[in-house]
């Protein structure tokens, strides 16, 4: 082989394991990657059996029930819907009614239920998962604190309850 010749195999050779690389790294990522859902959304989303994803909102209060084991229901609502979530494991430590949760699995449209095998609840007074609060700040029924404490609700629904910022509009939990 002339020098030349070494040069373009070692080229080609080294574009190979770059593009093997990036369609690697490619797969990957559309395997681990979950889009995420508001509880509204679902009814017009388009999912394929078995995809995976983040369903994100309150949890509904009253709606917690604990089955056999470590199996948990409950209701997850943005406000205009709401979706069953059926989970089975060890649920985290400040996870409640009423507060902010994102869960991941799979979405049953046939029985209009979620399965999910991963929850995430707030972590603290003050903390709402981005994502979930995003949506619900475009929704309306969301407003961030102003200074020391929470801001309340512009609607005379939530004003008459003593709601605070941070609850669905119209709920009458503290």
């Amino acid at each position: 082989m002339t020098r030349k010749q070494k040069r373009l195999a070692v080229i080609a050779g080294g574009m190979s394991f770059i593009i093997i690389a990036v369609f690697l790294v490619m797969f990957a990522f559309s395997q681990s990657v979950a889009y995420f859902f508001m509880p509204g959304d679902l009814a017009t989303a388009n999912l394929q059996p078995g995809t995976r994803i983040r369903l994100g909102g309150l949890v509904e209060d009253g709606s917690v029930k604990r089955g056999q084991g470590s199996t948990v229901s409950f209701t997850v609502t943005d406000g205009k819907a709401t979706v069953p979530v059926s989970y089975t494991g060890i649920l985290p430590d400040l996870f409640r009614e009423g507060q902010g949760v994102v869960t991941e699995g799979s979405f049953d449209a046939a029985t209009h239920a979620f399965v999910a095998d991963s929850v995430l609840a707030k972590h603290d007074e003050n903390y709402m998962p981005k994502e979930v609060a995003d949506r619900l700040k475009k929704d309306g029924v969301w407003e961030d604190g102003t200074g020391k404490g929470m801001a309340p609700a512009k609607d005379d629904q939530s004003k008459k309850a003593g709601a605070k910022s941070g609850q669905v509009v119209g709920s009458t939990t503290p």
